[in-house]
Parts: structure tokens; C-alpha cells; sequence
């Protein structure tokens, strides 16, 4: 895919989107504004929100807010997901479908009674505007109604997000304009991974902002996201699931469908025992947007197929039992979240609309702050041997989540029955703890996310030296990886190999610095006394197009995790190739 085109669209959406959704907000909170006096509550979420966050964060929120749903939409109406087109016009018409209809008085069923009335009313009293506000009363409408089935995109919309969307949206130079343009017809159909190409390129610049400097919390996810190449997650996802579904199943027909795929020389008789498909576990710690649990569900959606299982089914069972996401990032984790969900409609025409279709597994992260005064009350009512000290350190442990993200490891126990023991108390009925509750299963939720249960974890860590690393991030990183702190990539190697299962597989790309650098001297040491690398690709400079030059060195790997005395891996130099491209057909003659 020719991604330069999506990128200075994305950067000119961003600007326009942080333009209009800033002067919308400078009208809104302006001393005499109309809008005060009409929506006066929406307007005080939104000056208390000004004065947690500050002006430059709320409008930042809302812009990218609406380019994530306008986003979506458009890939929903290209891909046929939506009963009527939102954003996107019939062909040989101009304003989105659904305006269109509203017009000849024809509503979507997802479209409530008041605001067909409304709407009618509104189209019918000849104001220059109506069209426009007819069409965003509509959008609003049908954003709410995909709340159901994708609440973690499409959250319900009545507060200052509404209040500060965009007026323009029905021009020629409007952003759903602009967006249709971006995301053509062949765009959509390529794959939902365009969406995460967009998320990567709208916040490029924040990237380079920040790049070079200590880096803040809040700035990290700009700071450390990159796109995958499709060939590399490829090359991940099959020799770490395909091959543990090979190892169990040594009749089946899998790898004539994986492209790269690096058939086994020799095999260990001791490796992890997995006799169906929902059994299977896969963590993505660091999953962004979602590009390895994709290829991940399309996978498995063959072992599923392959094991006798009903194709209609499958979806659900994927998204109930298989893939597992961690992000520290909202947005990335939301756009993650909307991928797998797009999967899941792509096998299942009627997932959508199934009332009991599951939600992804995606875990966003978050700060977990408990004061001792909460700490003591919720102690006196549950008892103070359920309130282990390993559970107190975990709540402190997750005070910082949105800086230490999954490196956190929290001892915590029996989450399963700590849940149980709670339920039983009906600690939840108690209004007086309730916002200690909360903050308790937040906590217990993120825990379990963070076990050590995954048959395979894939991912391509964030990459951040030492200098980069601000105050909190670098004490931790010698505090609880002393063998690797020297840069964020090695502390996910260690950390990936504690999240997956004995015998489990872990499969990476990382920058290639570990296998030279003597400040990973321990690291390597350690990774083989008690791991095995099962194969590498030595991939060098270029094996990312989005990165010019000779600056980010890579190296894509699997790893077991047991030693498995005197196993011979696959190591492929790939150095040479100059683009994506070439290192994948390299790649692809070596293993022929």
C-alpha cells in the first residue's frame, strides 16, 4: 500500500480538525455565547474539564475524537457495515446517504422517533443551515447507536463533544470530504489495518516533537508507536501460533496458507499441549491499533475452520477466548478494539447486530490511585486477610500505569476468586465504598491482563533509550530490569517471556542492539541459559519505509520459553534488503 498519500492527509485533518474544533470551543465558553445559554450543562462539563486538563488537551480530545469516528465510518460505509451510508454520498449523488433519505423522509431503524421529528422539523423551516444541522443530528444519532456493539469508539454522545464538532461537514473542502478522498474504495478493501496507518500518521508530528528529548508520560505513545510491516507480523503470528497449532497437530494443513512460515527441523517432545482452538491464548502487551491481533484472528480463524467449526461461530469464540490486547494508549487501544471488531463482521455478516457478540479483550491501561483513608475503609468491611499486602502493592504498582504499561508485573494471586469473594460480600451494594470498588476491580481487571497465562505473546515493543526515559520510567527500568534498562525494547524482551506460558512462544521485533551492545551482555546471558531462539531474521537498516535511512536496525525473532539443550534455530540475514518489499522476498527465497 502506497501509505504517503494517507499521511498528508492525516496531518492536514489533524490541523484542520484542531483549528475548527478551537475556535468552536473559544465561541462556546465566550461570555455572551448563545450556546452557554442553550446548553449550559454541556457547557460546564466542558469549562471544568479546561480547567483539569487545560484548553490545549480538551481540544486536542475532541478533535481526535471525531476524526477516529469520521475515520470509521467511512470504512463502515465502504465495506458495506452500515445499513446506510454515513459519511459517504450514493454514486452520482453528493451529500451522505443518510441525508439523502432524511430528505425524502426515509430514516434508518437505528435513528430514534425524536430525532426523525426533530430533523423533519429542522429540514422543513428553510434555514440556510438546515441541511448542515439535520445531518449532524442524524450522525450523532447513529454514533449512539453503535455504542451497543462498539462502546469503546462510539461512546454515548451528549456532553461537549457534540457541542464542539465540526460545522463544516458537508462542503467540498469539509473533513468528511477530505476523508473520503483519503480512504478510497481499494483503500477500505485492502484491510482495517488502514486505519492504524491513519492513527500512526496523525500523530507523526507529536512524534516529532518529541523525539530526541526526555520524553513525558502523556507523550510516550506519540513518542514510541510504529506500524508494522505486514510481512514481518506475517512472519511473528505464524511461527509462534501457527507453529504451536503444528506442533499439536501434526496432520493438519496450516502452513500451506502461511507464506512465512519456517518449517521445524528438529522438535522438542516437550512442548505446551493445546487439543482445541478456544484453549488457545494470544497477548499483544503493546498492541497500538491492533496489526498483530488481526493477522492473529485471521489465523486462528483458519485453525477454528480446520478443527470443524462452524464459520459463523467463530468470530464470537475468537474475541470470548483467544486474543488478549494491553495498551497504555486510549486512542490506539479504541482503534485495536474497532479492528477486531471489523474482523469479526467480515466473518460474520450479522455481528453487529448479535446481542450477545462479545467485545474485544483490549486492555487500556490506566492509573490506579487508592489513599490510605480508602484503603482502611474498604479493609473494615472486607476483612483484612482478603486485602493481602500483595494486593495493597499491586494497587500501588498501578499508580503510574499510563508510564510503565505492561512492563508492571503484579502479585496478586487468585484474581478469580478474590473477584468471587467480593461478589459475595456485595461490596459493589455498599455506596460508601463504591469509589474504592471501582479502583479494586479496575485493578484486579488490569491484573489479570498481566499473568503469566498466554500460550504466545507477539508484539513489536516501543523503542526508547535510556536518555529518552524520564525520571519515574528510568528509576523503574533499574529498579525492576537492571539486565535491560538501557532501552524499553529489551525490558518488553524480559517481560514477554515472564506473560507467556512455560514452553509458550514469543515472537518480536525489536531494534537488533541486544545481540551486539555490551550493556545487554546479561540479557542475552540470561535469554540463553533459559530460553531458546527457535528462529531469527536479521532485517538491519530499511525494513520499515515509513523510516529513511540507517537509524532504526532491526531484528524480528521467536523465542521459546524453555531451554531446550542443543536446538538448532533458523537465523536468516536479511541486512542487505533496501525496502519492506525486498526484505520480504529475501526472506520468502530463504525458506524456500
Amino acid at each position: 500500500m502506497d501509505t504517503s498519500q494517507l499521511k498528508k492527509f492525516a496531518q492536514s485533518a489533524r490541523k484542520l480538525l484542531l483549528g475548527t474544533v478551537g475556535d468552536k470551543l473559544k465561541f462556546a465558553v465566550g461570555g455572551n455565547s448563545p450556546v452557554r445559554r442553550q446548553f449550559p450543562a454541556a457547557v460546564a462539563e466542558l469549562e471544568k474539564n479546561i480547567r483539569e486538563k487545560g484548553e490545549a488537551p480538551v481540544i486536542d480530545f475532541v478533535a481526535y475524537t471525531w476524526f477516529n469516528r469520521f475515520c470509521a465510518l467511512r470504512y463502515m460505509d465502504v465495506r458495506g457495515y452500515n445499513p446506510v451510508r454515513l459519511v459517504s454520498p450514493l454514486p452520482g449523488h453528493f451529500q451522505p446517504e443518510i441525508l439523502e433519505e432524511a430528505k425524502g423522509d426515509s430514516f434508518s431503524e437505528d435513528i430514534p422517533d425524536s430525532i426523525r421529528t426533530e430533523v423533519r422539523e429542522i429540514l422543513a423551516s428553510g434555514r440556510a443551515d438546515a441541511q448542515v444541522e439535520a445531518y449532524k443530528l442524524l450522525l450523532v444519532a447513529f454514533c449512539n447507536a453503535c455504542s451497543k456493539p462498539m462502546p469503546f469508539l462510539f461512546q454515548q454522545i451528549h456532553d461537549y463533544t457534540e457541542l464542539l464538532m465540526p460545522d463544516d461537514l458537508l462542503s467540498g473542502n469539509s473533513i468528511l470530504s477530505l476523508i473520503r478522498e483519503a480512504i478510497l474504495p481499494e483503500v477500505a478493501e485492502s484491510g482495517v489495518e488502514v486505519i492504524g496507518w491513519l492513527y500512526q500518521f496523525y500523530i507523526s508530528e507529536k512524534k516529532d516533537e518529541v523525539m530526541g528529548k526526555t520524553v513525558r508520560t502523556e507523550d510516550i505513545p506519540a513518542a514510541t508507536q510504529l506500524f508494522t510491516p505486514d510481512w514481518i507480523v506475517r512472519y511473528l503470528v505464524e511461527n509462534s501460533l501457527g507453529r504451536l497449532w503444528l506442533r499439536n497437530h501434526p496432520a493438519s494443513k496450516l502452513s500451506e496458507s502461511m507464506e512465512y512460515y519456517i518449517p521445524e527441523t528438529e522438535q522438542s517432545a516437550d512442548f505446551l499441549k493445546v487439543s482445541s482452538p478456544e484453549d488457545l491464548k494470544i497477548c499483544d502487551p503493546c498492541c497500538g491499533s491492533g496489526h498483530m491481533l488481526t493477522y492473529a484472528f485471521d489465523l486462528l480463524v483458519r485453525i477454528y475452520e480446520e478443527a470443524g467449526y462452524p464459520r459463523s461461530g467463530i468470530p464470537s469464540l475468537i474475541l470470548r477466548n483467544n486474543l488478549y490486547g494491553l495498551e497504555i494508549d486510549p486512542r490506539a487501544g479504541e482503534l485495536a478494539a474497532f479492528a477486531l471488531t471489523m474482523k469479526a463482521r467480515e466473518y460474520d455478516r450479522r455481528f453487529l447486530r448479535r446481542e450477545d457478540a462479545p467485545r474485544p479483550n483490549i486492555c487500556i491501561l490506566r492509573n490506579v490511585t487508592v489513599t490510605e483513608a480508602e484503603c482502611s475503609e474498604y479493609l473494615n468491611f472486607i476483612g483484612r486477610d482478603l486485602f493481602t499486602s500483595a494486593l495493597q502493592e499491586a494497587l500501588r504498582s498501578f499508580e503510574k500505569a499510563d508510564c510503565y504499561g505492561s512492563l508492571i508485573e503484579p502479585h496478586v494471586g487468585d484474581v478469580a476468586g478474590i473477584r468471587a469473594i467480593l461478589a459475595e460480600k456485595q461490596v459493589g451494594d455498599q455506596l460508601f465504598l463504591n469509589q474504592i470498588h471501582r479502583k479494586v476491580l479496575a485493578l484486579l481487571q488490569q491484573t489479570e491482563h498481566l499473568s503469566p497465562r498466554y500460550h504466545v505473546v507477539v508484539t513489536n515493543p516501543p523503542y526508547m533509550g535510556s536518555k529518552g526515559m524520564n525520571a519515574d520510567l528510568k528509576k523503574f527500568a533499574e529498579s525492576k530490569y537492571p539486565d535491560s534498562k538501557s532501552d524499553l525494547f529489551a525490558m518488553f524482551i524480559e517481560r514477554c517471556l515472564q506473560l507467556v506460558q512455560r514452553h509458550g512462544t514469543v515472537g518480536m521485533i525489536t531494534m537488533q542492539s541486544w545481540m551486539f551492545l555490551s550493556s545487554f551482555e546479561k540479557l542475552r546471558e540470561k535469554i540463553l541459559d533459559r530460553n531458546t531462539i527457535l528462529s531469527m531474521a536479521h532485517l538491519g537498516p530499511r525494513a520499515f519505509d515509513t523510516i529513511a535511512g540507517e537509524v532504526v536496525q532491526t531484528t524480528a525473532f521467536t523465542l521459546s520459553n524453555t531451554h531446550i539443550p542443543g536446538y538448532k534455530g533458523a537465523f536468516l540475514r536479511l541486512v542487505d534488503g533496501n525496502s519492506e518489499a525486498e526484505k520480504a522476498m529475501m526472506f520468502k527465497e530463504a525458506i524456500q
